[in-house]
């Protein structure tokens, strides 16, 4: 019984999450590092997770980035499992950049073709930042991205916070 009742309650959770819609809750009410660390202890590898002055920025930024924590978590899962994460996000003033590495078996980068890698390109190019992986057989993976925050925040100037969101 207890375990029917687990197993519901993990449902339901679920199927918040996608009913209000693909900007995760806990990310709109806490903000970037909380949902990153949620994230993190729920991936089936072990995972170190430091944010360096990292605070709230526009919900495109938040979005780009976690999702991109996201992906490489996910990779770092399927492709490196038994090896170690380490998630750390540092907001220079002027822009935002984050570095997901593991230190796993690593890959020939010009040999894959990774989708979920083009994604996170993809998604911070659409907002001006950009995407690097580092990585050869042997020696771990590392995705660097950033994102500028001038353009960023000069364009929601006037946006309206969202609930629970800090001005």
């Amino acid at each position: 019984m207890a375990q029917l009742k687990a197993e519901t309650t993990g449902a339901l959770h679920t199927l918040r999450e996608l009913a209000r819609g693909i900007y995760p809750p806990l990310l709109a009410d806490q903000g970037l590092p909380a949902a990153v660390r949620a994230q993190a202890s729920k991936a089936p590898v072990p995972v170190e997770v430091s944010t360096d002055g990292v605070g709230r920025y526009p919900p495109e930024i938040e979005t780009a980035i976690y999702f991109c924590c996201v992906e490489a978590l996910q990779n770092a899962a399927r492709h490196a499992p038994g090896s170690t994460v380490r998630i750390g996000m540092a907001d220079s003033g002027t822009e935002v950049t984050f570095t997901i590495a593991d230190d796993g078996a690593g890959f020939d980068p010009a040999a894959v073709a990774a989708s979920g890698l083009r994604n996170m390109s993809d998604r911070l190019a659409a907002l001006g930042g950009s995407c690097r992986v580092d990585s050869s057989p042997g020696r771990g993976a590392t995705v660097t991205g950033r994102i500028g925050l001038a353009d960023q925040m000069a364009g929601n100037a006037g946006a309206v916070p969202l609930a629970g969101r800090a001005g």
